[in-house]
Order: structure tokens, then sequence, then C-alpha cells
């Protein structure tokens, strides 16, 4: 194990008709900004409950945020903020919405060209408070400081890290996802599934408690997913996935032990150039990855099938082969399709993607062995 140093400063609001505590996690005096994406909050009861718990306060709404969040959107978003003064941004919704809160968290302190905070890293010194109502639990986002914004106009997709932008706290109601369509839940519990597996499937570190946090995490995704998509009101279910996804990407499954990430950044280039599902593009992506760097992580996907899917072949190699298998058919088990095709993309996606990266002289994976002509092939096997 490496040495590291961790901190998670971001305070858990977790259970039933939670969202009336915002009331006091939010200065009385604050201008707030809510931030929502196409209004199913208020569909659902959501947007009914923060207004109650926040009719003290001073409240701006700006919606509207897209399922990919995009800089075009979010600049909006910062331009408001600047002429009522806000200083508190509350992002209910998920990812998508708490991702781009966190871009104008930072973007509205910029002194420059908000953009620069992705495509050169120049942060600002400071960001405004953040707050977030989770509804749709996939990226984690409510419980890290990371986020992922789409420059639409340059068809770019970026992401930041900094602690700047670390939620002061994050309510997570079970109860609120119970109206989620099939399709977000599928892309909710595949999004954590890949996020666990880019910090575990790499190389056996002696990370022990790690490894094991991030195989109940996954064992949870595999026996839990489908029951989701069956029974979406199992308070117990929702529950247990929605605290799985804040766990997959708070730090702490990461600390200590080589990652990956070569199937989100291949992943994003996806999105940018065809609009996918940030998730319908890890399903597609990963076990390419899988399969072209087998001989380096083929130890850790044995262990994986071992351990999660509870496979029993005796040679390394066989239980590595199986677990790659495993892993497509639990995609799809959730409904999310696993090759170019099965979202109608042809064969020019492999060497459009892998000219993005040659262009950023990009090298992938936790070996650096990624480099742009292996993914135009991985790429390839997956039309």
């Amino acid at each position: 194990m490496n040495n590291f140093n961790y901190s998670n400063p971001v305070k858990i609001i977790f259970g039933k008709r939670t969202i009336a505590h915002i009331a006091d996690e939010i200065p009385l005096q604050s201008k707030i900004l809510l931030v929502y994406g196409g209004g199913s909050i208020k569909s659902n009861g959501v947007y009914q409950q923060v207004t109650e718990a926040l009719k003290r306060h001073t409240l701006f709404e700006f919606s509207g945020i897209e399922a990919n969040p995009t800089l075009e959107t979010s600049l909006k978003a910062i331009e408001l903020i600047k002429k009522e003064s806000i200083n508190f941004i509350l992002a209910v919704g998920g990812g998508s919405v708490i991702d781009a809160s966190k871009f104008m968290a930072l973007g509205s302190q910029a002194s420059g060209d908000p953009w620069e905070i992705l495509s050169k890293g120049k942060y600002p010194e400071k960001a405004l408070p953040l707050g977030t109502i989770l509804t749709l639990p996939a990226t984690g986002t409510e419980m890290n400081d990371r986020a992922v914004i789409t420059n639409k106009a340059l068809q770019d997709k970026r992401s930041f890290r900094t602690p700047l932008v670390f939620p002061r706290f994050s309510v997570l109601d079970p109860e609120v996802t119970y109206s989620l369509p099939v399709r977000q839940v599928a892309n909710g519990v595949v999004d954590t599934f890949v996020h666990t597996t880019e910090q575990y499937l790499t190389y056996p570190d002696n990370a022990q408690v790690q490894d094991r946090f991030a195989e109940s995490i996954l064992k949870i995704l595999v026996d839990l997913g489908p029951q989701a998509l069956k029974t979406p009101e199992d308070y117990h279910v929702r529950g247990n996935l929605m605290w799985a996804s804040s766990w997959a990407l708070n730090g702490w499954i990461g600390q200590g032990v080589p990652e990956d990430w070569a199937t989100h950044q291949i992943g994003h280039e996806l999105t940018a150039f065809y609009g996918l599902d940030h998730a319908q593009t890890l399903a597609i992506v990963l076990p390419g990855v899988l399969e072209s760097q087998f001989e380096y992580k083929m130890d850790k996907l044995a262990q994986f099938g071992e351990r999660v899917f509870n496979l029993n072949q005796p040679n390394t190699k066989e239980r590595a082969k199986a677990t790659i298998d495993a892993i497509e058919a639990f995609f799809k088990q959730m409904g999310v399709g696993t090759r170019l095709s099965d979202y109608g993309l042809g064969d020019e996606v492999p060497a459009k993607v892998a000219n993005r990266l040659r262009e950023r002289g990009w090298v992938l994976g936790e070996h650096q062995r990624i480099t742009a002509d292996v993914v135009e092939t991985l790429l390839q096997s997956r039309r």
C-alpha cells in the first residue's frame, strides 16, 4: 500500500424526510441559488420540500441543467450569480446538476475565463459554498471534490478536481429515487460499478482494506442492482444503492492504491462526440479496456471473479476471462448496451476517438500502456 493523506469534510444527512434539515445547514442571511435539471423535482415533491424548508431564506432558481452538463448553460447561471450577489448554491438533482453547480461555485469566483478551470487547470482561490440534495445516485459527486463539464461548442468533455468544491452537506433520502425512470436507475448502478473498478481492477498492492471495501460495494451492486429495477419502492434496496454510490467515489477506496480511469477518459470522448449517456459509454469501453490490458490486470480480475461473482475456475487465467464475461453480462442484465452498435454508432468511431487522444498526447491507464493506437483497436472490438 502506498502512502496517502485523506480527508473528506462532507456532512451526510441520510434517511427519510431529511430534506427539511437543510434550513439548519444554510445561514438565514444567505442568498441561495437553487439549481436543478428538467423539472422532475416538481413532479416528485422534492421541489415542494425544498421551498418549504427554505421559506425564510432568499431563494433564486436556475433550471435546465442537461444530462451532460454544459459550459454554455453553466455560464448563464454564473451571470445570474454575479448579478444577484448570490452567496450559496443548492444543487438538487443527480450528478449532472451537482457537477454543474460545482463549476458555478468555482467559475463565479474566477477572474478570467471560467473554461480555463477545465482547459488549463487555473483555479480561483475560493469557491462559493455548496450544498446538495441527491435525487439520482450514480456519480458520487455529492461526497467528493471533482466534476465533469462539456464544452458543447468544442465537443470537449473535461474534468476538474479541487477541495474547494467539497459540498458543505449532502442530503440522501432514498425515497426520492422511487420515481426514477428505469434507464436512470440502470445507468446509476453501472456508473457506480465502473467508479469502483477504476480504483480496484489494476494490480495487487496489498491494500486489503481497500480491496475488501471495493468488493463489498461491487457485490451490493451485483445483488441489488437488478432488484431495484423489479421493486422500485424497496427502501432498503434503494438506500443501500444510494450509499454505495457515495462510497464508490468519496476517495476512500482509492487511497494508497493504483488507479486506472482509462475507461472514463475514453468514455468522455464518446459522450462529447455522440451525446451518449455517461454510463452507456462506460459499459461499452470497460470490457475492451480489460481485454486489452488483460496481461496486467489478470490477477485482480481473477480475485474479483472469485469474491464478487463467486466464480470458481481453478485456473487464474480462465477465471479472469470469465470475470470479463460476467461484467458484460451484468451490464446487459441492467439493460445497458455494451456495444457501439447498440447505440447506432458506426465504423468511424474508433478512429475519431483515437485521433482526439493523439491530438492531446494522452497515454492512459495505471501502467500508461493505453496509447491512442490501443484505444482505436479496443473500440474496434466493441463495435
